[in-house]
């Protein structure tokens, strides 16, 4: 075997650490679909249509929720100070726990397990997708992942901006916001390859807002086909 097979076989190798992380994020997804399940038959369902009235209200909103849980969650590692971490996850959790659960409140309670199914595996072979992507070029460096991310988030604000008066722009919120999650996604990948960050367990929060946002996108393209059943 040549010295580059080895390398690339390696590469697929996953270290205990990069294992704990993407075992870490695994759980705070679960937890979250649990709690969309839920939120899906309580009246809380109902803040996406108060909120959404408005779509950049409702951008905003769940955005900030979403920044500010991460923010506390990262400073709550920094300083290890357990409560402030622990607030920031319980943001993140309540935060897409209420946008998924008001997706999925629009179907009937029958079919949201299948929904959320459906969403989960096609989410999985994403991330796996992206994964595999990002672990194959080991010597390609996807830092600039992160700014494409926050480019197409910006682009995402601005185009669901114009689209809360001209609705048609709103598809184009909705591509950018998702392409922004995807390259988050190869990004936290990147940084649990090459042991960036603070530790393992902010990695896994890192990891887990981006597939989680992912799943959100997913969940709401699958909620759009079931209704139409």
């Amino acid at each position: 075997m040549s010295s580059y097979e080895r390398q690339s076989s390696n590469s697929f190798l996953l270290a205990a650490r990069e294992w704990q992380a993407i075992g870490g994020a695994t759980g705070l997804m679960i937890l979250n679909v649990i709690l969309m399940y839920a939120v899906a038959f309580t009246p809380l369902a109902g803040i996406n249509r108060i909120v959404f009235a408005v779509p950049i209200v409702g951008s905003l909103v769940y955005g900030a929720v979403i920044t500010v849980g991460e923010l506390l969650a990262e400073r709550g590692f920094k300083n290890n100070t357990t409560p402030l971490t622990l607030v920031g996850v319980v943001l993140l959790e309540v935060g897409f726990g209420l946008f998924g659960g008001g997706i999925l409140s629009f179907l009937a309670p029958d079919v949201r397990l299948l929904a959320l199914g459906v969403a989960g595996v096609v989410t999985a072979v994403m991330t796996a997708g992206i994964g595999t992507y990002v672990y194959a070029r080991s010597d390609t460096d996807f830092d600039h992942y992160g700014k494409i991310a926050t480019g197409a988030f910006l682009v995402g604000l601005v185009a669901i901006l114009a689209g809360s008066f001209i609705s048609i722009v709103l598809l184009v919120g909705f591509v950018a916001i998702f392409l922004g999650f995807l390259f988050r996604l190869g990004y936290e990948m990147w940084e649990i390859r090459e042991n960036r960050g603070l530790n393992t367990a902010m990695q896994a929060i890192g990891l887990y807002v981006a597939v989680a946002g992912v799943f959100v996108h997913i969940l709401q393209l699958v909620v759009r086909a079931l209704a139409r059943r």
